[in-house]
């Protein structure tokens, strides 16, 4: 019966005996698609025929220059990663072949017993464990990646420095790209030394990992601006330097709200930056701060002036900070939930429940982050 190695390769035959090299020459002609074929008979000899070429390597483990495990590792260490290696045993170095297969060899084989479609058979099926061997790997790589960038990410995400007891502070965050932690939507919160509480809400335009890590720069340049003691034009217009600096082109841009809760807790200096307004709930009535925006997005004009927006709050509200994938979520299959729709659920809830307002939308098409915070009641 003919042999079965159907698909052309090329083989590196390391074997000093003239015998034993020609027997396999010829047991391999007799494959459907006979194998090119280098000889090699040493392994000094074996180095200068190693290339990329090669796919396949058969290997007899008593050289005149290297022996037994030591001259597979040698072997191992000097082909290409792609190719599968086979070894040559006697019969009384069985056990070598299975130590072999152990040190990395795909098969082995006991000479004695070769026969043409044994020796076909066992190329094609070393060459088919070496591919599944390699995508092993790459799975076992990529899963090990994928758990640094998960990590990474969960490092590169807020931890808000909030003290006071007063407020109830909650926090959404879910990125548009699949198998991803971070997205160019970032928050944070600050608590100052005088008691006021700094929230900024912001919205890299575009997705992916460039504009992730932008969003990242920006939120940790902001925590840095309000714990130096900058607020208002001053730390936006170092926040649009920034943008300017780190953006990968000119027409990136960004949007974001800031709020700065007075230490009293009953009125809030905001700017917002060409983002959607935040929803006010005071006294059980829900809006949208008004007068917003104050001024264009970050990146597109320059020596900008932002109306700052003065918000009375009263001793019972909560306030939500949210980009724009809230609001661009889709809602009865098709329609956007939109700023009106927003209202609607909070007003027909009565206040706002973040869980149940994410769980209204069908589905959300764009990355989103939410900040709540709440005046808790006196007891």
């Amino acid at each position: 019966m003919t042999a079965t190695l159907s698909v052309t390769l090329t083989l590196l035959l390391i074997e000093d005996d003239a015998g034993d090299a020609f027997l396999v020459e010829e047991l391999l002609k007799q494959a459907e698609a006979p194998p090119k074929i280098i000889w090699a008979r040493s392994l000094a000899e074996a180095r200068t025929r190693l290339t990329d070429e090669v796919q396949c390597v058969l290997v007899d483990l008593s050289l005149p220059d290297a022996h037994g495990l030591e001259a597979l590792e040698q072997v191992l260490e000097l082909a290409p990663p792609h190719a599968a290696v086979l070894v040559l045993t006697g019969l009384r170095d069985v056990q070598v072949g299975v130590d072999a297969v152990q040190a990395g060899a795909q098969d082995y084989l006991v000479k004695q017993d070769v026969d043409a479609r044994l020796l076909a058979r066992s190329v094609r099926y070393a060459m088919e464990r070496k591919r599944a061997d390699l995508a092993q790997r790459r799975l076992v790589e990529a899963d090990l990646l994928a758990q640094e960038n998960s990590r990474l990410e969960h490092g590169l995400l807020p931890t808000p420095l909030l003290h006071t007891r007063a407020l109830d502070h909650v926090t959404r965050y879910l990125p548009g790209r699949e198998r991803t932690l971070l997205a160019g939507d970032f928050y944070d919160t600050v608590e100052t030394p005088d008691g006021s509480v700094h929230i900024v809400v912001g919205d890299v335009c575009g997705h992916g990992p460039d504009e992730a890590a932008l969003g990242v720069a920006l939120r940790i340049a902001w925590r840095t601006l309000v714990l130096s003691g900058q607020s208002g034009d001053r730390l936006l217009r170092t926040l649009d330097k920034l943008l300017r600096l780190e953006r990968n082109a000119p027409e990136i841009f960004t949007t974001l709200c800031t709020v700065t809760i007075a230490p009293d807790l009953r009125s809030a200096a905001m700017q917002v930056v060409g983002h959607p307004p935040p929803v006010l709930v005071r006294g059980g009535v829900a809006d949208l701060v008004p007068n917003a925006p104050s001024g264009p997005p970050l990146g597109i004009f320059p020596d900008v002036e932002w109306t700052v927006l003065d918000v009375p709050l009263g001793d019972d509200w909560s306030m939500m900070l949210y980009t724009d994938g809230l609001i661009e979520a889709t809602v009865g299959g098709a329609e956007l939930l939109g700023t009106d729709g927003l209202l609607s659920v909070v007003r027909a809830h009565g206040s706002i429940d973040l869980d149940r307002l994410i769980s209204h939308v069908d589905s959300l098409t764009d990355d989103l982050a939410v900040v709540l915070v709440s005046r808790r009641r006196a007891p």
